[in-house]
């Protein structure tokens, strides 16, 4: 149920549209649930996820997004229980033009995103998504995707969830900021601080 909560969050706030992205989370070692394969988010039922095991079959009736080979090399390689893959508009922008998220401008940033990752272009639903994702997985769990969207990770599903909103709405400020003349960095006071977290 709570997956199905994310999805209609996400795409009631436009992080998402039509039947884009895909959220996945680890149930145990041998299982991982997440949405299907051409499903609308904002519409699903706990009835039409998918199950699947860690090398991706299939458990059930319903298959994987096309990106979940993404998500399950992100399993593979790090401690993370859930994925979470969206098109947040500010942020993807970030990601089309190969800028990232700075650090020290907002606090939240910091505390909530932490080092975000620019991973460059890979070809959508394929292998080499994960792949181009993989070096970046030690460092970061937030992952603008170049030319193509966001991927968030974390301990669970609302821990991926509240990163994909955070990096949005940093990513908003920072557009807006840049009208004004550019975000300035914090005061040496403040990088201290977050030092603390």
């Amino acid at each position: 149920m709570q997956m199905c909560e994310v999805c209609k969050e996400l795409w009631d706030r436009g992080l998402i549209g039509g039947a884009e992205g895909n959220v996945s989370c680890r149930l145990d070692e041998k299982r991982i649930l997440t949405t299907p394969a051409g499903s609308i988010k904002g519409k699903l039922n706990p009835s039409d996820l998918a199950l699947i095991t860690p090398e991706g079959e299939c458990l059930g009736e319903q298959c994987p997004s096309s990106e979940i080979a993404m998500h399950l090399r992100i399993y593979q390689l790090s401690g993370a229980m859930a994925v979470v893959h969206a098109h947040p508009p500010a942020a993807t922008a970030f990601a089309l033009a190969g800028r990232n998220i700075p650090n020290h401008t907002l606090p939240e940033a910091d505390i909530v995103l932490g080092d975000v990752a620019l991973v460059p272009f890979a070809i959508p639903g394929t292998a080499a998504m994960g792949d181009a994702l993989a070096p970046f997985l030690e460092k970061s769990t937030v992952f603008l995707l170049g030319s193509h969207g966001v991927a968030t990770i974390g301990a669970d599903l609302t821990g991926a969830h509240i990163k994909m909103e955070t990096v949005e709405r940093v990513a908003k400020t920072l557009l807006l900021a840049g009208l004004l003349g550019g975000p300035q960095p914090l005061p040496e006071e403040g990088i201290r601080w977050l030092s603390d977290f």
